[in-house]
């Protein structure tokens, strides 16, 4: 049975509403995500579906830490402004250029726009959800339209709103909007907080607001003066850090320095400290490579620049030898369920399959070992056996494939991920990992760092090009 969501609504929800009385939605851990969540929430209960519960899912290892729901009960599980589906998903709606695994889920809704929550809230329901301002305001935060508006990032890390009474409207929701975005992300880690929001939380960023204030109070949480004061500190800290450098429009760094206590952290610290600079690259330590364009400069270098296909070029230099190294699926397996509980989804051969396709090598037992595979596959990592290590490391994908399968973006923000992949043997490390700053870095550190220099190159040489031709 075939359901799929159209731009009039979600069609058949009578009979969703029959054979799911409730449902449990999981969200994205960011203003969109949470606002999708709240916004879906709205048009289930509206049919006749109680919203009885909601999770954060995460990119990463936290994907496959996620609760499992058993989509044979009562409740049926609807997955928000995620990329990637599972099996026991019933809806999927997103709005990202690609969307892997969903290929079992019963309802899809896929359209691309700036935000999740607009194509919920004024395409799907047929009453608007969410206010119109809100709307234009959580789509600004999501696509990082600020230039468009005339946003600062002195406007982006603030903490604090006041009304004023010089500004339009539409400022004002705006300034209001951005600080509920720095509270939100703010205390995102806190157990439970945004599900809090997502089910006590009705339509609109003032109902959102007054339950981060509520929620402020009684857990004891910093007032947004003293976050205020994080923030600023971790403004001047970025100044002096050493893995941060600026030369010719270009911002590189290493990491994001020392980013508590909680609060501290803003992604668009970089563009505060230069403000002139046009594009950032930034390595992370956990195998990603990020770049992005300014977003508050109306008139960068290199306006035509498609840093996905910077990235493409920069990779392409080491694709031979990234097809030459194959990770085993028993490495795979452990790398990300390094988050999960006794209750989580895991990492089950229809993950691996849904990300990876069919380009992995081992077949040479046909179909039998698949079957196999996929029943260890249900298993937690760690319970599993030498013999189950041995069966699992018959099946190999290369690094080329993995990296492509984790990368992505668009032309005005791009990343190259997957490498932690290739600096993991295929057993897990015996005894407690201890962090030593003189040891040399791992291989895919070196690598990484490599990739981020061959970016910043190429960038460089394509601004100096055009310069050239002007």
């Amino acid at each position: 049975m075939k359901k799929v969501i159209k731009e009039s609504g979600l069609r058949g929800i009578k009979d969703l509403a029959k054979r799911y009385p409730k449902a449990k939605i999981y969200f994205h851990q960011d203003l969109d995500g949470v606002t999708t969540a709240i916004a879906m929430k709205e048009y289930l209960e509206a049919n006749g579906i109680e919203v009885v519960d909601s999770e954060v899912i995460q990119y990463g290892d936290k994907e496959f830490a996620i609760k499992k729901i058993d989509a044979e009960g009562d409740i049926m599980p609807v997955l928000v402004d995620f990329a990637h589906g599972k099996p026991m998903f019933k809806i999927h709606t997103d709005h990202h250029d690609r969307q892997v695994g969903d290929e079992d889920t019963q309802s899809k809704s896929f359209r691309g726009a700036r935000s999740n929550v607009e194509t919920i809230s004024q395409v799907i329901s047929p009453k608007e959800l969410f206010p119109e301002l809100d709307i234009r305001l959580i789509s600004t935060v999501d696509s990082a339209d600020y230039a468009k508006y005339g946003i600062t990032p002195d406007d982006v890390i603030n903490y604090i709103f006041r009304i004023d009474k010089d500004k339009t409207l539409q400022q004002n929701k705006f300034a209001l909007g951005l600080v509920i975005n720095k509270l939100l992300l703010a205390f995102k880690n806190k157990p439970n907080f945004l599900e809090n929001l997502v089910m006590n939380s009705a339509p609109s960023l003032l109902s959102i607001l007054n339950n981060i204030k509520n929620m402020m109070d009684i857990g004891n949480f910093p007032k947004e003066k003293e976050l205020q004061g994080f923030a600023k500190d971790y403004v001047e800290r970025q100044k002096t850090n050493p893995n941060v450098s600026y030369q010719d429009g270009i911002i590189v760094q290493y990491g994001g320095g020392t980013m508590f206590p909680s609060g501290s952290y803003d992604r668009y610290t970089p563009f505060k400290n230069n403000p002139e600079a046009d594009f950032l690259v930034i390595a992370w330590p956990l195998g990603l490579l990020q770049a992005s364009c300014n977003p508050f400069k109306k008139d960068r270098e290199l306006k035509g620049v498609n840093l996905g296909e910077i990235a493409q070029e920069v990779l392409a230099k080491y694709e031979s030898q990234l097809k030459d190294r194959w990770i085993p699926l028993s490495t795979i397996k452990y790398i990300s369920e390094s988050a999960i509980g006794p209750e989580s989804v895991g990492f089950t051969f229809k993950d691996f399959i849904a990300l990876y396709g069919k380009k992995f090598k081992g077949l040479e037992d046909g179909r039998e070992i698949l079957e196999g595979i996929g029943v260890l596959m249900d298993k937690p990592f760690n319970t599993l056996t030498e013999d189950d290590f041995q069966m699992l490391d018959t099946i190999t994908i290369n690094a080329w494939d993995i990296i492509q399968a984790n990368s992505g973006g668009h032309k005005c923000i791009t990343n190259i991920s997957g490498l932690n992949y290739l600096g993991r043997a295929k057993r897990p490390p015996q005894g407690k990992y201890k962090y030593d700053a003189e040891r040399e870095d791992a291989p895919y550190i070196k690598f990484l760092k490599m990739l981020q220099r061959d970016f910043v190159k190429l960038l460089q040489d394509k601004i100096n090009a055009s310069k050239t031709e002007s």
